[in-house]
């Protein structure tokens, strides 16, 4: 069997009525003097005294009228015809998930079906007549992109494709389009067979996949560059800064009497010590802010007791904390995630919350490892969700889901805020 053609179960045939037969006067000539082609590796026989007939996928396909005085005789067969294609033309008519269309040479739609109807929202009498570039986007007319899918289609049989089609109300949608060729007994092009499903959901996922993906690479890159600039900082700026106090303090005492009395107490010196302190403790706090040294070489539990002690030094905001680490396997990327999270937590009610109480839990919870972040603030206006463009709650989401975790954030009971995480241990 020729590559290319239909089984008679996989079209339907019915009169074609006097005014169609007038409007597609020689009409596909070719394919009414024997075998027509619509799919590949398929094809049907149909007889030339019944070529007054349309393909009807589920539209009519209007084909040539040069037999338009059918005898009697072969009325029983095109009433065979019909009763066997019934099932068929009701399974086509059924489905709705795909467009099924026929295109002449040209491109012109001659047939037209009611999943066609559904995604593209022409009526069939609306699209029928009109070639089928009016689905693409004006760049892809520009590109005469339609134009090289239907030569690819004549050249190789079929041309599969996807990109952004155009309904009738001018939106959007992401389609996969497989038009396959249809030729005659002698394999001559007669036209083309089209059918399209709409991808838009199966697109916006990957896309979403894709920026999850992009943004956990740019997460480690960045947690890489702060580990970098971290470690610059405290051994080649700290270092340096340690130096120099000393070089000063040695300054400091030549100028006294003699080397074994007390260096003279230089106001001028005094204050540049006192500088040289204070910005070595600023190149401390700067770099365990980008890495904290604790978590690189002792471990959460150690650099969350050291951050938090920390915090309540700077801000004066009582922490109540509980970390239990135990026997949770956590890996380096969950441990810097963990940090973060209470890092940008324990931030943000530094910045918005007005709490004078803040309370931290780590546990694990059966197979569950459960973070609780509890504030006595001013919490949420009643009625009010978070932003979910915050960037810090933003920031929080985006590491909870790339641990396959849940959040969620809203008011504690009485007062202030409360963000609850729950991260699945394998």
């Amino acid at each position: 069997m020729r590559k290319g053609k239909i089984d008679s179960n996989q079209c339907w045939l019915k009169p074609l009525p006097v005014t169609m037969r007038e409007r597609s006067a020689g009409y596909h000539s070719a394919a009414c003097r024997g075998r027509v082609s619509l799919y590949r590796s398929q094809c049907r026989t149909i007889p030339a005294a019944h070529a007054a007939i349309q393909y009807d996928c589920p539209r009519a396909m209007p084909m040539n009228n040069q037999a338009k005085e059918s005898p009697q005789r072969d009325r029983p067969h095109v009433d065979l015809l019909l009763a066997s294609d019934a099932s068929f033309r009701m399974l086509v008519e059924a489905i709705d998930g795909y467009a099924i269309l026929m295109l002449d040479m040209s491109g012109v739609v001659v047939s037209w079906n009611a999943g066609a109807q559904k995604m593209k929202g022409y009526r069939a009498d609306e699209i029928i007549g009109r070639h089928f570039s009016v689905f693409h986007t004006p760049e892809d007319q520009a590109a005469l992109n339609p134009a090289t899918q239907l030569a690819k289609a004549a050249a190789n049989e079929t041309s599969e494709s996807e990109g952004w089609r155009l309904r009738k109300d001018g939106s959007k949608f992401w389609a996969n389009v497989v038009i396959t060729a249809i030729r005659d007994q002698a394999g001559t092009l007669i036209g083309f067979g089209k059918v399209t499903r709409d991808m838009t959901e199966r697109k916006r996922l990957a896309d979403l996949e894709h920026i999850s993906l992009m943004s956990a690479s740019i997460e480690a890159a960045r947690e890489e560059e702060q580990v970098r600039i971290a470690r610059e900082l405290h051994d080649d700026l700290g270092q340096q800064l340690t130096a120099l106090k000393m070089a000063l303090v040695n300054t400091e005492r030549d100028l006294g009497p003699d080397q074994h009395s007390e260096p003279r107490r230089n106001p001028y010196t005094k204050d540049m010590l006192d500088l040289l302190d204070r910005t070595m403790d600023s190149v401390r706090r700067i770099a365990s802010g980008l890495r904290p040294i604790p978590l690189d070489t002792l471990g959460l539990q150690p650099a969350l007791a050291w951050f938090i002690e920390d915090f309540t030094k700077r801000h004066g905001i009582d922490v109540l904390a509980r970390i239990e680490i135990g026997n949770m396997d956590l890996g380096e990327p969950a441990q810097t995630s963990l940090f973060r999270i209470v890092q940008e937590a324990l931030t943000n009610v530094a910045k918005h919350s007005f709490a004078t109480q803040v309370s931290v839990e780590l546990a694990r919870a059966g197979k569950t490892c459960v973070v609780h972040i509890e504030d006595n603030g001013q919490g949420l206006a009643t009625g009010t969700t978070p932003s979910p463009t915050s960037f810090g709650l933003l920031g929080m989401r985006e590491r909870v889901h790339r641990l396959n975790g849940t959040i969620s954030v809203g008011n504690a009971p009485g007062s202030g805020l409360r963000i609850s995480i729950a991260l699945p241990l394998w």
